[in-house]
């Protein structure tokens, strides 16, 4: 299960991240999805940095699951 939780979390802050370098630098569109998603609209920075701080939360968190 904590492996699991890392795995997520990892895979959530690396949408985040290339969804920041996506708007800022414009790279990563192939592997950014916030900018796939149409109800998101223009709050797609906003969006990826929820992601950011979520996948970090969530990495966080995994430390305190115990096997």
């Amino acid at each position: 299960m904590k492996k699991l939780c890392e795995t997520v979390g990892f895979l959530v802050f690396a949408q985040g991240a290339a969804g920041l370098l996506h708007e800022w630098l414009d790279w990563f569109s192939f592997f950014s999805l916030v900018q796939r998603l149409p109800f998101i609209g223009d709050h797609s920075l906003f969006a990826c940095i929820v992601l950011v701080v979520t996948g970090i939360a969530v990495m966080v968190a995994s430390d305190a699951i115990k096997e």
